[in-house]
């Protein structure tokens, strides 16, 4: 039987776990708010980790772009510590960057129920 997911996988979605408590929990900067891991996705080799994040208030331009440089900054710190919680041979590097999937499926939705209400006014004046 094949395995259903690979090891860079399973790694990232442990990662993933662990970066968010560690978000929660550990980095205490205002300047950050409120951050969402919302997925990771590793190298083959582990060494390099991409970590998408939202967060709470995206509307705003400058709190996306002030929460990256943050998060960007204390790479050292968050790796560090991902390091005394996972149990792995390299700590993959970590960089930090804004998932707008979220915003972009919202968006759809809006268009799609836009368009769904403008078909039943056609077919109510009908």
């Amino acid at each position: 039987m094949a395995k259903s997911f690979s090891r860079p996988q399973r790694v990232g979605h442990e990662l993933q776990k662990e970066i968010a408590i560690i978000l929660q929990r550990e980095i205490k900067d205002p300047r950050l708010g409120m951050v969402t891991v919302s997925s990771v996705e590793l190298s083959r080799d582990l060494s390099y980790a991409k970590v998408f994040v939202t967060f709470l208030n995206d509307k705003e331009p400058d709190v996306v772009t002030q929460g990256l440089k943050v998060l960007n900054d204390a790479t050292g710190y968050i790796r560090s510590l991902v390091g005394k919680a996972m149990q792995l041979r390299i700590i993959p590097e970590l960089k930090f960057a804004y998932d707008q999937s979220l915003v972009e499926g919202m968006r759809m939705s809006n268009l799609v129920t836009e368009v769904i209400n403008k078909d039943e006014n056609r077919r109510n004046r009908d």
